[in-house]
């Protein structure tokens, strides 16, 4: 399985990117004079969960359809950076039917250890494996007390509230930097901020396979055509060239009984017979998009109800390695939870030996602080993490930086979804249902898999024999 911390994997969403020189390419912009304005389906976002449905309508014969999609290339939050000559990914996300994808179109990847782990404080290193180990055990016993809440009938609560019931209660740095590792590093927000149940559920179906999961193993892909080249290579092989247009961001959406119309920023006015939307849960709930009527009270609240969690690598170069050769590295603050906690090392052997690259992961709240900051802030704090993590060591300062703003993004305005402490199944229907004829898909309409990279099929709502 992918990790949402590694390097290679990226969330499904509605936006994309140009495709890989190497990758038969699918499409490209026409033209404006030359794009047919009416359609009988219109698939708003060229991410992972656009470029499946365009594949499923192209399987059951519905090839009358346009790929709309803000950036200049396909892949949603699948996002790749030439990062001083190497390519990183900046997307996160787990995947599963993902992985047969990956293996169809010899994506790169390497086994990810996240146990090959040396501890940090600030004083630099400090073991403090018995504390790790009692967190991991916590953990588990928390995820086994949400099932027996779901045959109870009990309601939901947050996951602070489990880890207490269980008898977690350490309160101190090692806690929260291990409590952090098993948890936020999964779902880009606190114990406090996410359901107890829903994330109980969603790892299972993603990890366990003993419980409807698909793998315990992690990957990291480190191809350099970018792990989006998968969804590229995959669309490749169905689309054609006026079934997409790019550089093209969605400002309104007007929906009727009899049809939808979409208007871009450049003007354009599409018409269609249906839409597929496939923007994330962050673009929905902000006023990037409008739509004409205004959205009914229950749709909004389920919208409004559910999170969007950020997730962010900060990427560092430096031209010679210092830091200790574990893939892995652990760093507990003293004062704050959730700084600058999760490092990792792709100057490894396997990995991208002689590129010189550590990163640091951060999320949530802490994703969101840094976005108001300048690089050359952000990058003074972390240095002056990693010379607590090596007291003895003169650590230079990067030859590289960089870090993507997701929240900030108006593409994104964050990495993925995550379900808020009891949010009722209720909203979460009301989420997914359509809009007379405009559909919803993506990562965030998945009761197992929210927060994945996972195809999500829409085709069984969808009226095939209305859209020809």
């Amino acid at each position: 399985m992918f990790r949402y911390g590694i390097v290679g994997l990226a969330c499904v969403a509605a936006s994309s990117v140009v495709l890989v020189s190497s990758a038969p390419s699918p499409s490209s912009t026409p033209s404006p004079d030359a794009v047919t304005t009416t359609y009988d389906v219109l698939i708003l976002g060229g991410g992972v969960a656009g470029i499946i449905a365009a594949e499923q309508l192209a399987q059951a014969g519905i090839t009358d359809f346009m790929i709309v999609e803000g950036r200049d290339e396909l892949g949603g939050r699948m996002r790749s950076y030439n990062f001083s000559g190497t390519t990183i990914e900046l997307g996160t996300g787990p995947a599963n039917p993902i992985w047969t994808l990956a293996k169809e179109h010899n994506v790169s990847v390497v086994f990810n250890d996240w146990e090959d782990l040396t501890f940090y404080d600030e004083t630099g290193h400090h073991d403090f494996t018995d504390i790790y180990n009692d967190i991991g055990d916590a953990y588990d016993n928390m995820q086994i007390a949400a099932g027996t809440r779901v045959d109870l009938r009990q309601v939901d609560n947050n996951v602070r509230t489990g880890f207490r019931l269980v008898g977690e209660n350490y309160n101190n740095k090692y806690a929260w930097a291990s409590e952090y590792y098993d948890f936020d590093w999964e779902y880009a927000q606190t114990p406090e901020q996410s359901s107890w149940i829903g994330t109980s559920m969603n790892y299972n179906y993603t990890f366990n396979p003993d419980r409807g999961g698909f793998s315990g193993d992690d990957y990291l892909a480190i191809d350099q055509r970018g792990f989006k080249y998968l969804i590229q290579a995959e669309a490749a092989t169905f689309l054609k060239p006026n079934q997409t247009l790019l550089s093209s961001t969605v400002t309104n959406i007007a929906y009727t009984d009899s049809g939808v119309s979409v208007t871009t920023s450049g003007g354009k006015v599409l018409h269609a017979k249906f839409a597929i939307v496939t923007f994330s849960v962050g673009v929905l709930q902000q006023n990037d998009v409008t739509w004409t009527p205004a959205l009914p009270h229950w749709k909004l609240e389920a919208i409004m109800t559910l999170k969007m969690a950020t997730y962010t690598k900060i990427f560092l170069k430096f031209d010679e390695v210092f830091w200790d050769s574990t893939q892995m590295g652990l760093y507990a603050d003293p004062y704050k939870r959730g700084y600058y906690p999760v490092w990792q090392s792709l100057d490894l052997p396997g990995f991208l030996p002689g590129s010189g690259i550590y990163f640091v992961t951060v999320t949530g709240d802490e994703s969101e602080r840094i976005e108001n900051m300048t690089d050359s802030q952000v990058q003074a704090e972390v240095m002056a993490v990693l010379k607590n993590m090596y007291p003895n060591k003169t650590i230079p300062e990067p030859k590289g930086f960089y870090f993507q703003r997701w929240h900030s993004d108006p593409l994104y305005r964050g990495s993925f979804s995550n379900w808020p402490a009891s949010w009722y199944l209720e909203h979460f229907d009301n989420f997914r249902s359509p809009l007379k004829n405009v559909f919803f898909a993506g990562e965030a309409t998945s009761y197992r898999y929210y927060g994945r990279v996972t195809p999500s099929s829409l085709l069984p709502d969808l009226p095939l024999e209305h859209a020809r």
